[in-house]
């Protein structure tokens, strides 16, 4: 299958051949978050599975980010008008889990056996999968985009102040400082600012966000972030601010432009602006490297943790529209698809297949650095600090988190300050979610 060729050609043609052959199939509702040239995409996923199906139609639609499409989606099931399929953001799964225990949810491996499709979970990436998985093993929800934190940087703009990609913190600062004699006003910047700065680098150097194993053992996990380690690269960052190494850009991937715009030099978010900037960034070389290391805490990293999103089957359909489903799955775990996806977009293949195949296809070569992510991810066995996380109420915990960051970069509080009312404020709702689902 050429599924480059498919999926360029077939949304316009998928939207003209909807009618009434279209009636005559299984219908699933597929909300998603993905908006912009990620969302045409995706989308454009959807319709090229349709055109393989003579008994089943994806309508794949966008419903706001990623918290407005989880709430759009909680609320439709209270009213019964609930799609089949959601994207929820990783920092969702808690919550999704706690639906599951109230009867919300289908989870995937269960979907898969009643589909009669055979479904191999070890073909997954264990790094991806350990994520969604429950107890015992089994895959709840499918991972559709998952990708990393990496540092970006502009080649040209380090070349012309003769500095080199920083490996370790200390080096970002210096090499920040470089930048900013040569010229550069903003020489570093981040995004998703809890995910790269609190979650990912505790993870990369093998510290424990909270208690029972980052919130997986249990509901009554309490956060421990207030660290030493976290307080102080924290305050390393504020004090960068203060002498113009740092400029804060926004929550989410405001800051985007600073990096686009060549405002900003080095600038840490996701892999999955890859695709975004081959598309946009032409007057000047970029490339992606691993996450510094903050020699202070550790000689080397551990691994770098996920972000993204998964897709959620909730309950209350047909069967016939739930095989459907089911079938979109097996179509989105295909090599062919996950690795045009992830060579497309930057987003970590799913599949070891899928990964094996950009390899054999030369994306690596041609495209120099884009398998950092995947390295990141693989670069040792995951610890109980460094698999990820699972705490309830994480969607309102992180708003909580930004705010106290933001007191940080205003200067309106110091580090310690911050990440302790970070950490009061993000267990009393976590005792919150206790209390709702079960605890004591």
């Amino acid at each position: 299958m050429n599924v480059r060729s498919l999926m360029a050609g077939v949304a316009a043609g998928a939207m003209a051949a909807t009618g009434a052959l279209a009636a005559d199939k299984a219908q699933v509702e597929f909300w998603h978050a993905m908006g912009g040239q990620l969302g045409e995409r995706t989308d454009a996923l959807a319709a090229a599975f349709n055109e393989t199906s003579d008994s089943c139609m994806v309508n794949s639609v966008y419903k706001g980010n990623y918290t407005e499409n989880m709430t759009q989606a909680i609320a439709a099931f209270r009213a019964g008008e609930q799609p089949h399929i959601v994207q929820v953001f990783e920092v969702g799964t808690a919550t999704m889990m706690a639906a599951g225990d109230n009867g919300a949810i289908y989870p995937v491996y269960q979907l898969m056996t009643d589909a009669g499709i055979d479904f191999d979970q070890s073909a997954y990436l264990p790094a991806v999968i350990s994520y969604y998985t429950d107890t015992e093993n089994n895959l709840l929800s499918l991972p559709f985009n998952s990708s990393t934190p990496v540092l970006w940087y502009n080649k040209t703009a380090l070349d012309a102040a003769g500095v080199e990609v920083p490996t370790t913190w200390d080096e970002v600062e210096e090499v920040a400082r470089a930048l900013k004699e040569n010229g550069m006003e903003k020489p570093f910047s981040f995004g998703w600012q809890s995910w790269t700065q609190i979650e990912n680098y505790s993870a990369w150097h093998n510290l424990p966000l909270g208690t029972e194993q980052n919130g997986f053992a249990g509901l009554s996990t309490e956060f421990t972030f207030n660290n030493d380690a976290v307080v102080n690269h924290i305050q390393r960052i504020a004090d960068m601010g203060e002498e113009g190494l740092f400029a804060y850009g926004g929550r989410r991937g405001d800051s985007r432009a600073q990096f686009v715009n060549g405002e900003t030099a080095m600038w840490i978010n996701s892999s999955a602006y890859y695709g975004g900037f081959k598309d946009e960034i032409s007057d000047f070389e970029f490339g992606q490297a691993m996450l510094p290391v903050d020699t202070a805490v550790a000689d080397a990293p551990q691994n770098s943790i996920i972000g993204g999103a998964t897709l959620w089957v909730l309950q209350g359909h047909e069967q016939p529209e739930y095989t459907c489903a089911a079938q979109f799955f097996q179509y989105l775990s295909t090599a062919e698809v996950q690795a045009e996806w992830h060579q497309a977009t930057g987003y970590v293949p799913i599949t070891t297949a899928a990964y094996d195949l950009s390899q054999e296809q030369g994306f690596y070569e041609t495209d120099p650095m884009t398998d950092v992510a995947i390295k990141q991810l693989s670069l040792n066995e995951p610890t109980e600090a460094s698999k990820g996380l699972r705490f309830g109420n994480f969607v309102q915990i992180r708003d909580v988190i930004n705010e106290e960051l933001e007191a940080v970069w205003s200067g309106d509080k110091d580090a310690k300050t911050a990440m302790d009312a970070a950490v009061e404020r993000g267990n009393a709702l976590l005792r919150r979610f206790e209390a709702a689902n079960g605890g004591s």
